[in-house]
């Protein structure tokens, strides 16, 4: 997978790590997951042009509910294998988990179509209509493209970019926590329909944990950037893999920069600070091989970029204090947005509320969200800061307290799902014992932790009634899975409404509510990203909720580099400021790439113009 690459003479801020092989992977199945951000679709897409490209058959399968395959290939990817131009011999697909949820019921359904009564038929579609049967859709689809001959004998490799970590480590422990499930509950459980239809697969999903645990069939990629967070994150998924059976590890760290320019205090920073997260990396990930992927001077959308990513050259780089297209002051004349202090100012002149910091993973949520919470405290409002991120931790963002005005918890999935268990239970001590045996089956099933979550998320939006909540959400497609649950549950509720007395909120009520709660949407000023973010946008506004505004953080547009390469990174930036600025955001603010870390309240109460106690 690795070819030489350290130079001993190199400075001693200046990462290095060998380069990858793209075209030198020996199992059928590749596995890429990591942080969101890391950019695992761009190093998955590029392994599959390069296998593609040296005569292999190849299937890359994105399982990302917020799939960006189609912007890096530049062409269309549906729900079903379908050639990528411009890459003989390379497939691609999105698992769209709706789509795969209506082919699913659709096969379970109809053995019963008239051969039950119309409405027995009634409650077997009403029991696989809730989100538990989109997981297990998406599930069996991916289990599928692991087992199944006629899909797997068309390839050589099937490459899976998966959605960020936490839900990847979800998708991948599936397989065995479906299969104890099926085994262990006689009778079937409400929220997964009629158990036959899982029954039925049950073969199926044992050959994919087989799979998935043989090393001649499976490699697991961990990407991530030369980051401490990316790193953590990534070892912590490495190890959990690790305990379920899936040993063949990799690690590529993508985005590393190499050369400085000599003198240059930002370059020098971003080379350094890349060099120290790679020296602290986590001792589980130092027994891993370890590649790296180059930081480029252009977009990486496109098979041409790829194949220049791949190749090691692209378009041209200038030099040293060569024009880049704009005048030395055009970077300060066109500043297009406003800075985050700016939009503390305005949050912190209106009411008391909600203020959820969405956006694609890795692109800054958890430390925009806790700069937003410490400039709120600094002026001297009551602030609570927490996270439905699985991979979030304000705390360590923060790195101290106790802190004035500020409070600081998260949402830890494996905590509320016990909770909610142990309430569950509490309350049905007086069942027959057939029907707290049925309750126990349903509260085993993997959907209940997602209803926990809901629920906890559901009650922090409460408390924002007279202080500010600031929450750092889970990755763009998580949080409109969640959405999702919060407007079935409003239906259901508001549907029994007339049985009521009294005014009724529901957790969607608060989201739409703009006096309640501010949406503020976090993106890189790279094309990807604000895709991603107008189709959050999108989703969002589907769902009744209009964004407050958008950040654009760790821009270089601003930062007065002259390195070459970080120069060149900067004039990509400038048209995607200007998409948001103009097309995409009712107002938005700008966060330039900091040469300092952003870690402690001091450093993010100065983000925010918030520097006295």
């Amino acid at each position: 997978m690795t070819e030489p690459d350290n130079d001993p003479h190199l400075p001693a801020h200046v990462p290095s790590l060998p380069r990858v092989e793209w075209a030198l992977w020996q199992t059928p199945f590749v596995f890429f997951t990591g942080k969101g951000g890391v950019g695992k679709t761009t190093v998955a897409g590029a392994v599959s042009v390069a296998l593609a490209d040296a005569g292999r058959r190849v299937l890359v399968v994105s399982t990302d509910p917020a799939s960006n395959l189609g912007d890096l290939f530049g062409a269309a990817v549906g729900a079903e294998p379908g050639p990528v131009p411009g890459a003989p011999g390379l497939e691609a697909m999105n698992l769209d988990p709706d789509a795969a949820a209506a082919a699913y019921r659709e096969r379970v359904t109809a053995p019963y179509r008239g051969a039950v009564p119309e409405g027995e038929l009634r409650a077997i579609e009403e029991q696989l209509a809730g989100e538990c049967t989109v997981e297990v859709a998406a599930f069996d689809r991916f289990t599928q493209l692991i087992v199944r001959p006629e899909l797997v004998g068309r390839y050589d490799h099937v490459l899976f970019d998966t959605a960020p970590t936490g839900h990847t480590l979800r998708l991948l422990n599936l397989p065995s926590s479906w299969a104890h499930y099926i085994e262990s509950a006689p009778a079937g459980a409400s929220c997964l329909g009629p158990r036959s239809g899982l029954r039925a697969q049950r073969a199926q999903y044992r050959a994919a944990v087989g799979q998935l645990g043989d090393p001649r069939r499976t490699t697991l990629v961990l990407v991530s950037r030369p980051e401490p967070g990316a790193l953590r994150e990534a070892g912590r998924a490495g190890a959990e893999l690790a305990a379920q059976g899936i040993h063949n590890q990799r690690l590529i760290v993508n985005g590393v920069f190499t050369g400085p320019l000599a003198g240059d205090t930002v370059a020098e920073a971003f080379a350094t600070r890349q060099a120290s997260a790679l020296d602290v990396r986590p001792a589980s990930l130092r027994a891993v091989p370890t590649a790296g992927v180059p930081l480029v001077a252009w977009n990486l959308t496109g098979i041409a970029a790829l194949r220049a990513l791949v190749r090691g050259r692209g378009g041209p780089v200038p030099g040293p204090g060569a024009s880049t297209g704009t005048d030395a002051g055009a970077d300060e004349r066109e500043a297009p947005l406003p800075s985050l202090d700016a939009l503390v100012d305005d949050l912190a002149v209106g009411p008391p509320g909600a203020v959820l910091v969405m956006g694609k993973g890795g692109v800054g949520k958890t430390t925009i969200a806790a700069a937003i919470a410490v400039g709120l405290a600094r002026r001297g409002h009551d602030v609570h800061l927490s996270t439905t991120d699985p991979a979030g931790r304000p705390a360590d963002v923060l790195a101290g307290g106790p802190f004035r005005h500020l409070t600081v918890t998260r949402i830890d999935p494996a905590t509320e799902l016990a909770d909610y268990t142990a309430e569950r239970l509490r309350a049905a001590e007086r069942m027959s014992p057939d029907r707290r045996e049925l309750l126990e089956e349903d509260l085993r099933s993997p959907c209940t932790e997602e209803l926990a979550v809901f629920r906890a998320f559901g009650a922090l939006l409460t408390t924002a009634r007279d202080r500010f909540v600031v929450v750092d959400t889970a990755p763009s497609g998580h949080t409109l899975r969640l959405l999702d649950l919060t407007g079935s549950y409003h239906r259901q509720v508001m549907a029994g409404a007339a049985q009521v007395h009294g005014r009724i909120t529901t957790p969607l009520m608060r989201l739409r509510d703009p006096a309640h709660t501010r949406v503020i949407i976090v993106a890189l000023p790279e094309p990807t990203p604000v895709s991603e973010a107008a189709a959050l946008q999108d989703g969002l506004r589907r769902a009744g909720i209009e964004p407050f505004g958008w950040v654009v953080n760790a821009s270089l547009t601003a930062g007065g580099t002259q390195d070459p390469v970080l120069r060149a990174r900067a004039d990509l930036e400038r048209p995607q400021l200007h998409r948001v600025r103009d097309e995409l955001a009712a107002r938005a603010w700008l966060v330039p790439w900091q040469v300092d870390a952003l870690v402690g309240e001091d450093r993010l109460a100065a983000l925010t113009g918030a520097t006295s106690r």
